[in-house]
């Protein structure tokens, strides 16, 4: 999904090292592109169970965070309040996001702004869904 957009909180201090940080991260780009890619991968393990489409392509994922000691923080929301997993799906995308490789922490955060429309879903859900 173009819009998702992976970003890297930083802490106020310069790197100890004469390293440039290009992305604002003391994590080096190439390893940060490999972790999003791994990150978004174990995302779309995790699917709706009333719908046959994983949640990262349904739209459901709003922004990804990772911090310097790749500890992670997910801001998700569900098709609808009242979805009946809502207490237990980002426990579930949590669990997803702790199997990867070197991650920290995980913590998900259940938004509800911007509220969830069928326009956030990827062409691959909108065609697995029959709604093009």
């Amino acid at each position: 999904m173009d819009e998702l957009m992976t970003e890297t909180q930083t802490e106020a201090v310069e790197p100890a090292s004469n390293e440039a940080r290009v992305n604002g991260s003391a994590i080096p780009q190439g390893e940060l592109d490999m972790l999003t890619d791994d990150l978004i991968g174990a995302i779309k393990t995790v699917y709706d169970p009333e719908i046959p489409v994983d949640i990262y392509e349904l739209g459901l994922i709003y922004k990804i965070d990772v911090s310097d000691d790749r500890d992670i923080e997910v801001d998700m929301t569900l098709t609808a309040p009242g979805c009946p997993v809502a207490g237990e799906m980002p426990q579930w995308v949590s669990d997803a996001i702790s199997s990867v490789d070197g991650v920290g922490d995980v913590k998900v955060n259940l938004v509800f702004d911007p509220p969830w429309t069928p326009e956030r879903m990827s062409d691959e859900a909108r065609v697995a869904l029959n709604m093009f």
